[in-house]
Protein backbone atom coordinates (compact mmCIF):
# COMPACT_ATOMS: atom_id res chain seq x y z
CA UNK A 1 0.00 0.00 0.00
CA UNK A 2 1.35 3.67 -1.00
CA UNK A 3 1.97 6.09 1.03
CA UNK A 4 -0.78 8.44 -0.32
CA UNK A 5 -3.58 5.64 0.19
CA UNK A 6 -2.38 5.11 3.98
CA UNK A 7 -2.75 8.67 4.64
CA UNK A 8 -6.57 8.36 3.26
CA UNK A 9 -7.50 5.88 5.27
CA UNK A 10 -6.22 7.09 8.44
CA UNK A 11 -7.93 10.74 7.50
CA UNK A 12 -11.26 8.14 6.67
CA UNK A 13 -10.53 6.27 10.90
CA UNK A 14 -9.93 10.07 12.05
CA UNK A 15 -13.27 11.25 10.38
CA UNK A 16 -15.26 8.32 11.87
CA UNK A 17 -14.77 9.47 15.33
CA UNK A 18 -16.73 12.81 16.79
CA UNK A 19 -14.13 13.44 18.77
CA UNK A 20 -10.75 13.09 16.97
CA UNK A 21 -10.46 15.36 14.63
CA UNK A 22 -11.84 18.40 17.26
CA UNK A 23 -8.96 21.23 18.28
CA UNK A 24 -11.66 21.59 21.35
CA UNK A 25 -13.63 18.31 21.56
CA UNK A 26 -17.58 18.60 22.02
CA UNK A 27 -20.00 16.46 24.48
CA UNK A 28 -23.47 17.09 23.04
CA UNK A 29 -25.73 16.14 25.87
CA UNK A 30 -29.39 16.18 25.56
CA UNK A 31 -32.34 15.10 27.58
CA UNK A 32 -36.04 13.17 26.73
CA UNK A 33 -38.05 16.44 26.63
CA UNK A 34 -40.25 15.22 29.69
CA UNK A 35 -40.69 18.61 31.27
CA UNK A 36 -40.33 21.92 29.62
CA UNK A 37 -37.32 23.62 27.80
CA UNK A 38 -36.73 25.98 30.03
CA UNK A 39 -36.99 23.15 33.16
CA UNK A 40 -34.45 21.15 31.52
CA UNK A 41 -32.07 23.90 30.93
CA UNK A 42 -32.06 25.18 33.92
CA UNK A 43 -31.53 21.92 35.44
CA UNK A 44 -28.98 20.73 33.17
CA UNK A 45 -26.55 24.08 33.42
CA UNK A 46 -24.75 23.27 36.55
CA UNK A 47 -24.13 19.65 35.70
CA UNK A 48 -23.09 20.83 32.17
CA UNK A 49 -20.39 23.22 34.09
CA UNK A 50 -19.34 20.34 36.38
CA UNK A 51 -18.69 17.75 33.45
CA UNK A 52 -16.75 20.45 31.78
CA UNK A 53 -14.20 20.65 34.69
CA UNK A 54 -14.07 17.10 35.49
CA UNK A 55 -13.82 16.44 31.40
CA UNK A 56 -11.46 18.85 30.66
CA UNK A 57 -13.71 19.29 27.37
CA UNK A 58 -16.57 21.55 26.12
CA UNK A 59 -20.15 20.41 27.22
CA UNK A 60 -23.07 21.47 24.91
CA UNK A 61 -26.56 21.19 25.34
CA UNK A 62 -29.00 19.70 22.50
CA UNK A 63 -32.24 19.97 23.06
CA UNK A 64 -34.89 17.94 21.65
CA UNK A 65 -38.47 18.37 20.56
CA UNK A 66 -40.02 14.96 21.54
CA UNK A 67 -38.91 11.55 22.89
CA UNK A 68 -38.53 10.02 19.48
CA UNK A 69 -35.62 12.53 18.36
CA UNK A 70 -33.67 12.06 21.78
CA UNK A 71 -33.58 8.27 21.05
CA UNK A 72 -32.38 9.09 17.21
CA UNK A 73 -29.87 11.61 17.80
CA UNK A 74 -28.05 8.75 20.22
CA UNK A 75 -28.22 6.31 17.52
CA UNK A 76 -26.87 8.30 14.97
CA UNK A 77 -24.06 10.18 17.07
CA UNK A 78 -25.21 12.95 16.25
CA UNK A 79 -25.27 13.93 20.25
CA UNK A 80 -22.49 11.78 23.15
CA UNK A 81 -24.84 11.45 25.88
CA UNK A 82 -28.56 11.36 26.43
CA UNK A 83 -31.09 11.39 30.04
CA UNK A 84 -32.93 8.61 28.97
CA UNK A 85 -36.35 7.53 30.63
CA UNK A 86 -36.53 3.08 30.64
CA UNK A 87 -38.63 2.86 27.83
CA UNK A 88 -36.48 5.23 25.50
CA UNK A 89 -33.36 3.30 26.65
CA UNK A 90 -34.97 0.29 25.45
CA UNK A 91 -35.93 2.28 21.96
CA UNK A 92 -32.77 3.29 21.46
CA UNK A 93 -30.94 -0.08 22.58
CA UNK A 94 -33.25 -2.08 20.27
CA UNK A 95 -32.98 0.86 17.08
CA UNK A 96 -29.09 0.95 17.23
CA UNK A 97 -28.55 -3.12 17.45
CA UNK A 98 -27.79 -3.06 21.05
CA UNK A 99 -25.18 -0.46 20.69
CA UNK A 100 -25.61 1.97 23.58
CA UNK A 101 -24.68 1.63 27.21
CA UNK A 102 -26.08 3.02 30.13
CA UNK A 103 -23.76 4.35 32.22
CA UNK A 104 -25.42 5.34 35.68
CA UNK A 105 -28.66 6.08 37.17
CA UNK A 106 -29.81 7.68 40.27
CA UNK A 107 -30.14 5.29 42.85
CA UNK A 108 -33.92 6.30 42.84
CA UNK A 109 -34.45 4.84 39.75
CA UNK A 110 -33.66 1.76 41.17
CA UNK A 111 -37.12 1.56 42.38
CA UNK A 112 -38.70 4.02 40.65
CA UNK A 113 -42.59 4.55 40.42
CA UNK A 114 -45.77 6.28 38.94
CA UNK A 115 -48.68 8.27 40.49
CA UNK A 116 -52.00 8.57 39.09
CA UNK A 117 -53.53 11.83 40.21
CA UNK A 118 -57.54 13.08 39.77
CA UNK A 119 -59.49 16.24 40.81
CA UNK A 120 -60.68 15.54 44.28
CA UNK A 121 -64.18 16.43 43.65
CA UNK A 122 -64.34 13.50 40.85
CA UNK A 123 -65.19 10.60 42.76
CA UNK A 124 -62.05 8.46 41.78
CA UNK A 125 -60.40 6.31 44.40
CA UNK A 126 -58.94 3.36 42.85
CA UNK A 127 -57.76 2.04 39.00
CA UNK A 128 -61.25 0.02 38.95
CA UNK A 129 -63.33 3.72 39.14
CA UNK A 130 -61.38 5.13 36.04
CA UNK A 131 -63.67 3.00 33.24
CA UNK A 132 -65.79 5.28 31.87
CA UNK A 133 -63.81 8.50 33.12
CA UNK A 134 -61.05 10.63 30.80
CA UNK A 135 -57.08 10.18 31.57
CA UNK A 136 -53.93 11.38 29.87
CA UNK A 137 -50.86 10.31 30.07
CA UNK A 138 -47.36 12.19 28.71
CA UNK A 139 -45.27 11.24 26.16
CA UNK A 140 -46.40 7.84 24.24
CA UNK A 141 -42.94 7.28 24.69
CA UNK A 142 -42.81 8.55 28.70
CA UNK A 143 -41.79 5.03 30.62
CA UNK A 144 -43.18 6.51 33.85
CA UNK A 145 -45.57 9.18 31.70
CA UNK A 146 -47.62 5.80 29.75
CA UNK A 147 -45.98 2.72 29.74
CA UNK A 148 -45.51 1.57 33.17
CA UNK A 149 -48.91 3.01 34.20
CA UNK A 150 -50.69 1.46 31.00
CA UNK A 151 -48.58 -1.70 32.11
CA UNK A 152 -50.47 -1.73 36.01
CA UNK A 153 -53.68 -0.92 34.40
CA UNK A 154 -53.59 -4.10 32.24
CA UNK A 155 -52.28 -6.14 35.04
CA UNK A 156 -55.46 -4.57 36.41
CA UNK A 157 -57.86 -5.95 33.68
CA UNK A 158 -58.34 -2.06 32.40
CA UNK A 159 -57.66 -1.44 29.01
CA UNK A 160 -57.51 2.27 28.58
CA UNK A 161 -58.63 2.25 25.00
CA UNK A 162 -61.90 -0.12 25.38
CA UNK A 163 -62.58 0.65 29.28
CA UNK A 164 -61.88 4.71 29.29
CA UNK A 165 -64.03 7.28 27.67
CA UNK A 166 -60.98 8.73 26.19
CA UNK A 167 -57.08 8.51 26.63
CA UNK A 168 -54.71 11.62 25.52
CA UNK A 169 -51.12 12.92 25.41
CA UNK A 170 -50.10 15.98 27.58
CA UNK A 171 -46.48 15.41 25.94
CA UNK A 172 -45.14 15.95 29.69
CA UNK A 173 -45.21 15.89 33.63
CA UNK A 174 -45.70 18.86 34.30
CA UNK A 175 -48.57 19.10 31.40
CA UNK A 176 -50.29 16.27 32.66
CA UNK A 177 -50.61 18.03 36.60
CA UNK A 178 -51.60 20.55 34.52
CA UNK A 179 -54.68 18.88 32.09
CA UNK A 180 -55.87 17.70 35.85
CA UNK A 181 -55.97 20.93 37.50
CA UNK A 182 -57.49 22.90 34.90
CA UNK A 183 -60.84 19.59 34.74
CA UNK A 184 -59.13 18.45 30.85
CA UNK A 185 -59.15 15.30 32.47
CA UNK A 186 -60.53 13.46 34.70
CA UNK A 187 -57.42 11.59 35.71
CA UNK A 188 -53.53 11.37 35.07
CA UNK A 189 -50.60 9.13 35.04
CA UNK A 190 -47.16 10.49 35.65
CA UNK A 191 -43.42 10.23 37.23
CA UNK A 192 -43.65 10.45 41.05
CA UNK A 193 -40.50 12.78 41.32
CA UNK A 194 -42.11 15.13 38.78
CA UNK A 195 -45.66 15.16 41.25
CA UNK A 196 -43.47 15.05 44.81
CA UNK A 197 -41.02 18.32 43.07
CA UNK A 198 -44.61 20.26 42.47
CA UNK A 199 -45.99 19.45 46.04
CA UNK A 200 -42.59 20.59 47.14
CA UNK A 201 -42.59 23.90 45.37
CA UNK A 202 -46.79 24.63 46.41
CA UNK A 203 -46.80 24.06 42.62
CA UNK A 204 -49.98 22.50 42.90
CA UNK A 205 -52.71 21.94 45.46
CA UNK A 206 -53.31 19.11 46.75
CA UNK A 207 -56.78 19.59 48.56
CA UNK A 208 -57.91 20.13 44.66
CA UNK A 209 -55.99 17.71 43.13
CA UNK A 210 -54.35 14.17 44.60
CA UNK A 211 -52.57 11.30 44.09
CA UNK A 212 -55.39 7.89 44.45
CA UNK A 213 -52.95 5.16 42.58
CA UNK A 214 -48.77 4.81 43.05
CA UNK A 215 -47.60 1.74 41.30
CA UNK A 216 -45.19 -0.81 42.06
CA UNK A 217 -41.96 0.01 41.62
CA UNK A 218 -39.36 -0.36 38.07
CA UNK A 219 -35.86 0.30 37.34
CA UNK A 220 -36.53 3.55 35.09
CA UNK A 221 -33.95 6.62 34.18
CA UNK A 222 -30.27 6.83 32.91
CA UNK A 223 -27.63 8.75 31.28
CA UNK A 224 -26.64 6.81 28.14
CA UNK A 225 -24.23 6.78 25.60
CA UNK A 226 -23.08 5.42 21.89
CA UNK A 227 -21.35 2.24 22.25
CA UNK A 228 -18.72 3.72 19.89
CA UNK A 229 -17.95 5.98 22.24
CA UNK A 230 -13.93 5.72 23.45
CA UNK A 231 -13.81 3.69 26.41
CA UNK A 232 -11.48 6.00 28.85
CA UNK A 233 -13.76 8.71 28.08
CA UNK A 234 -17.12 6.53 28.64
CA UNK A 235 -15.30 5.71 31.88
CA UNK A 236 -14.72 9.34 32.72
CA UNK A 237 -18.10 9.97 32.37
CA UNK A 238 -18.83 7.21 34.39
CA UNK A 239 -16.76 8.18 37.05
CA UNK A 240 -17.86 11.97 37.32
CA UNK A 241 -21.06 11.53 37.99
CA UNK A 242 -20.69 8.59 40.82
CA UNK A 243 -18.22 11.02 42.78
CA UNK A 244 -20.94 13.87 42.89
CA UNK A 245 -20.92 14.77 46.77
CA UNK A 246 -23.48 15.90 48.36
CA UNK A 247 -21.55 17.07 50.91
CA UNK A 248 -19.83 19.48 48.35
CA UNK A 249 -21.90 23.04 47.84
CA UNK A 250 -21.82 22.15 44.26
CA UNK A 251 -23.01 18.38 44.41
CA UNK A 252 -25.59 19.19 46.62
CA UNK A 253 -26.74 22.12 44.33
CA UNK A 254 -26.73 19.49 41.30
CA UNK A 255 -28.01 16.29 42.95
CA UNK A 256 -31.01 18.45 43.92
CA UNK A 257 -31.47 19.74 40.79
CA UNK A 258 -31.87 16.19 39.46
CA UNK A 259 -33.75 15.38 41.98
CA UNK A 260 -31.40 12.18 43.39
CA UNK A 261 -29.42 11.51 46.58
CA UNK A 262 -26.55 9.90 44.41
CA UNK A 263 -25.62 8.30 41.37
CA UNK A 264 -24.92 4.49 41.21
CA UNK A 265 -23.88 2.49 37.97
CA UNK A 266 -26.03 0.56 35.83
CA UNK A 267 -26.45 -1.59 32.93
CA UNK A 268 -28.96 -2.70 30.43
CA UNK A 269 -29.67 -6.10 31.97
CA UNK A 270 -31.56 -3.75 34.78
CA UNK A 271 -34.41 -2.71 31.58
CA UNK A 272 -35.49 -5.94 30.70
CA UNK A 273 -38.57 -5.41 32.41
CA UNK A 274 -39.41 -2.23 30.75
CA UNK A 275 -38.70 -4.37 27.34
CA UNK A 276 -40.93 -7.15 28.32
CA UNK A 277 -43.80 -4.56 29.35
CA UNK A 278 -43.20 -2.70 26.14
CA UNK A 279 -43.13 -5.31 24.28
CA UNK A 280 -46.92 -6.89 26.38
CA UNK A 281 -48.40 -3.95 25.37
CA UNK A 282 -47.68 -3.59 21.69
CA UNK A 283 -45.67 -0.63 22.26
CA UNK A 284 -42.20 -1.65 21.43
CA UNK A 285 -41.57 -1.34 17.16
Amino acid sequence: MNTFRRHLLSLAALAASPWALAQTPVLRVTAIPDESPTELARKFAPLGAYLESKLGMKVEWTPVTDYAAAVETLVHRKIDLAWFGGFTFVQAHVRSGGKTVPLVQREEDERFRSVFITDAKSGIAKLDDLKGKTLSFGSASSTSGHLMPRSFLLASKINPDVDLKRVSFSGAHDATIAAVASGKVDAGALNISVWEKFVADKKVDTTQVRVFYTTPPYYDYNWTVHADMPAELREKIRQAFLTLDPNTPQGKEILALQRATRFVPTKAENYAGIRAAAENAGLLK
